[in-house]
């Protein structure tokens, strides 16, 4: 079932602000990494690489949790709780250099964020997250 992630808080998810993403581990203890990330309308987009431990993570398990905020503004959040419904690495390098533009100015993510010779040992994967649960917080003064 998806859940609608309210107008409002759709800023936080569309970068470049600040986006922690939790995954289960073997062993069932969490693990966290920051992330970039975007929204397509429908789905949370993350990027990571073919074998990576959130990749191999969310490939158990597809239960996930992104966390959104600014922070110019901690007072306010979004937390989306979510299952993993794609995993695919067609489209994933020019869904990552977007990122890379979006959160960085700069373009292409080989070369241009990180070393360019990465690109012979490493493989984008993109990954869908379809919203399950949301928790949206503005506690600033108005």
């Amino acid at each position: 079932m998806t859940v609608e992630i309210p107008l409002s808080h759709r800023d936080l998810i569309n970068g470049p602000r600040v986006a922690a993403l939790t995954t289960v581990m073997p062993d069932g203890q969490p693990q966290t990494t920051v992330v970039w990330c975007n929204f397509d309308g429908t789905h949370l987009l993350v990027n990571t690489m073919r074998g990576f431990r959130k990749e191999k993570n969310m490939r158990m398990n597809p239960k996930v949790t992104l966390l959104c905020y600014d922070p110019h503004q901690p007072l306010r959040y979004l937390e989306v709780r979510g299952t993993v419904v794609e995993m695919t690495e067609q489209g994933a390098m020019q869904h990552l250099d977007g990122l890379c533009e979006l959160y960085t100015g700069r373009k292409p993510y080989f070369g241009g964020c990180v070393a360019a010779a990465l690109q012979e040992t490493e493989t984008p994967v993109l990954c869908k997250i379809e919203p399950t649960h949301i928790t949206v917080l503005d506690a600033r003064k108005l």
